[in-house]
């Protein structure tokens, strides 16, 4: 009797407790993260280099890549556990930018820093918010890898999927989101380890381990966000890390592309290029005259700038695609486009953050030109859209496929 009294009490203890601090019983992390990723090559180029004593790891995406959380997590992973290797980290992230803009900055941002050994790649939550169509993912990361491999065919990549509200919707209506299912197809094709982190978190919420409102909080994690998102990575170095290591680099073969009008040779394009008609002038070093938030790497800096409609310039160029990155403020315009004397079409700079922030958007024209000489003419429409102060047009760089 008394033994049967206390196996209730211990009953009703364990279930008191578990109601109380369910948090507790996640970090026993019921379900293993071992289905949230695929190590397809591995990263045995990458660990010859560390094992070599030292390594360039460079990580490139949007905010989620930017700010403080798991990148900086799987740095000090990599340095502890191999103490005597000198890295070399390069955070390329920017806020807001997603696979498009990745690949027309990758050049400058990363490449031109010297030999990559690992590269770390996230864009599916900023493709989505951002509206980029399936073909341009595909298109703008198939690039990436391909970029990558043509300036170091030695390099390792790895393909990231973050979690956010969209995905968990989709997954729970039993669909694949279109931003994971093309960095699974492009990973897929050219045999790189990937993570698919929002089916690992949707999973787990499903098993009822812990939930978005009140743990992971938002698109940009909570700290226990951030630990689920660091261990998963971690978890796939580690399986990558147990293979033995390679006496000498393996050159990864590139593959016919999944799309021949892929963005392979993506770059910046100087706005000094541009021949200036009316309205459109040169600021050396562009300052918001309103108080409002701006992005580093977009202020203090050189900048085309026209605010009249009418307001016009051209872009001679070579290649198969062409765009521009912009900033988009308060007072962003509609303009119009014409390449090779084409009917003019109409764009909407103005976007749904614009009335906060300078934000960095980026456009593309055409991505399917003939792989010629083209003309871009670009000029202010004489409309806006209604929630704009102004018909503004600020152009950072110009985009080309070379």
């Amino acid at each position: 009797m008394i033994k049967q009294v206390r196996k209730i009490r211990t009953l009703i203890f364990v279930c008191c407790l578990l109601s109380i601090c369910p948090l507790l019983f996640v970090q026993q992390n019921t379900l293993s993260n071992k289905g949230s990723f695929q190590v397809r090559e591995g990263i045995s180029n990458a660990r010859l280099q560390i094992t070599k004593g030292a390594a360039t790891v460079a990580f490139l995406g949007g905010s989620i890549t930017h700010n403080p959380g798991w990148r900086d997590s799987v740095c000090q992973y990599l340095q502890i556990k191999f103490p005597q290797t000198k890295f070399h980290f390069i955070n390329a992230g920017i806020p807001s930018l997603g696979s498009l803009p990745d690949a027309f900055r990758f050049q400058q941002e990363v490449l031109d820093s010297g030999k990559i050994d690992l590269l770390f790649v996230e864009a599916a939550v900023n493709d989505r918010v951002n509206n980029t169509d399936s073909i341009t993912q595909i298109r703008s990361l198939e690039g990436i890898v391909r970029h990558a491999r043509k300036k170091n065919p030695a390099i390792d990549i790895i393909l990231m999927s973050f979690a956010g509200p969209e995905k968990l919707k989709d997954y729970d209506e039993g669909r694949i989101p279109v931003e994971v299912r093309n960095h699974e197809m492009v990973a897929g094709h050219y045999n790189l380890p990937s993570i698919n982190l929002a089916k690992e978190v949707y999973d787990r919420i499903e098993a009822g381990e812990f939930s978005w409102k009140e743990d992971f909080k938002d698109v940009h994690p909570s700290p226990f966000g951030q630990k689920i998102y660091s261990n998963t990575i971690k978890g796939l170095l580690e399986k990558c890390f147990s293979k033995s290591v390679n006496e000498n680099e393996i050159l990864y073969p590139i593959p016919t592309p999944l799309d021949k009008w892929n963005f392979e040779d993506g770059k910046y394009v100087s706005i000094k290029k541009a021949h200036l008609h009316q309205g459109f002038k040169l600021i050396e070093n562009w300052q918001p005259e309103e108080k409002i938030q701006t992005r580093e790497g977009f202020v203090n800096r050189p900048m085309l700038e026209a605010t009249m409609p009418g307001a016009s310039l051209s872009l001679s160029f070579k290649g198969t695609a062409v765009g521009m990155a912009i900033i988009s403020g308060p007072d962003a315009g509609k303009i119009e486009y014409s390449i090779d004397g084409k009917i003019y079409q109409s764009i909407d700079l103005y976007t749904q953050w614009s009335s906060y922030l300078h934000l960095p958007w980026y456009i593309l024209f055409d991505g399917a030109l003939e792989n010629k000489q083209h003309k871009l003419k670009i000029r202010i429409a004489k409309d806006k859209n209604s929630a704009s102060k102004g018909t503004a047009c600020r152009i950072v760089y110009f985009l080309v496929n070379k």
